[in-house]
């Protein structure tokens, strides 16, 4: 696997950026926070993608909210490549590098239906616990937030 600091608006990545957006606006749309290629080629978010050989296998990305709290943000992995680890290893990548910028802690925006339950039990398995609502989001039963203190 090779994760690589990209660029969320090129060819590449549009096909599975498009897949998300539909599966992610498929229910409650008026609760779905994913961000489209432009709105994640914000100056402050950091979009990785990974590749597994010469295909994409996923993408994710780091918000900085403030000066000491990171944000993942839209994680997704390709279908064809779901149970292989991929998930884990980006997961790892964006909570290391926002250790690397010293925030004191990383939280995530997710939903509460049955196809987000993957997804949970990785996030719970590398240290998130569910927490209030943060930044601008509103709490509805559509989503749930975590978050991960990175001080200890």
């Amino acid at each position: 696997m090779d994760i690589r600091l990209d660029d969320p608006t090129a060819p590449h990545v549009a096909d599975l950026l498009a897949y998300h957006l539909r599966d992610m606006r498929s229910g409650a749309e008026e609760f779905s926070f994913a961000l489209d290629a432009s709105a994640l080629a914000d100056p402050c978010i950091s979009f990785w993608t990974i590749w597994h050989g010469p295909a994409l296998a996923g993408f994710g990305a780091l918000k900085q909210l403030d000066a000491r709290h990171g944000e993942v943000k839209s994680m997704r992995i390709a279908p064809g490549f779901l149970g292989l680890g991929i998930g884990r290893a980006l997961l790892n990548h964006v909570i290391a590098e926002a250790q690397r910028r010293d925030y004191h802690r990383i939280s995530l925006e997710t939903g509460t239906t049955p196809p987000y339950q993957p997804a949970i039990s990785l996030y719970r398995s590398a240290g998130f616990r569910s927490c209030d609502a943060f930044a601008d989001y509103e709490p509805s039963p559509y989503n749930q937030f975590f978050t991960r203190d990175l001080t200890t």
